[in-house]
């Protein structure tokens, strides 16, 4: 049985490569869907013009795909709400010097 456990982890090898935090601690993981063995992961990107777009979402694709008992994984790119540096975990604010 996949586990939250699982997927964080997963999602915290992922990262922006124009940024040192993981996807996860950047707050860019808006909604995750667990069913039996599939998992749809709703995420943003810091911008929407995002250079890396392809990038990132396969690269969280692939990680969560590597997760012993997932079968299939989606990742779906949302604008809405807006990403902004709120959304981001104390930590990875403290590591790039936001306040």
């Amino acid at each position: 049985m996949v586990t939250m456990e699982d997927i964080v982890k997963a999602l915290k090898e992922c990262y922006d490569p124009e940024i040192p935090v993981n996807v996860w601690d950047l707050g860019l993981i808006y909604d995750v869907n667990v069913d039996g063995e599939k998992v749809h992961v709703k995420m943003t990107l810091t911008a929407p013009g995002c250079p890396m777009h392809a990038f990132i979402s396969r690269e969280v694709k692939e990680k969560l795909q590597s997760i012993s008992g997932v079968k299939e994984a989606t990742v779906e790119v949302v604008w809405d709400p807006p990403w902004s540096p709120d959304k981001m975990n104390p930590q990875a604010r403290a590591q790039l010097g936001i306040s």
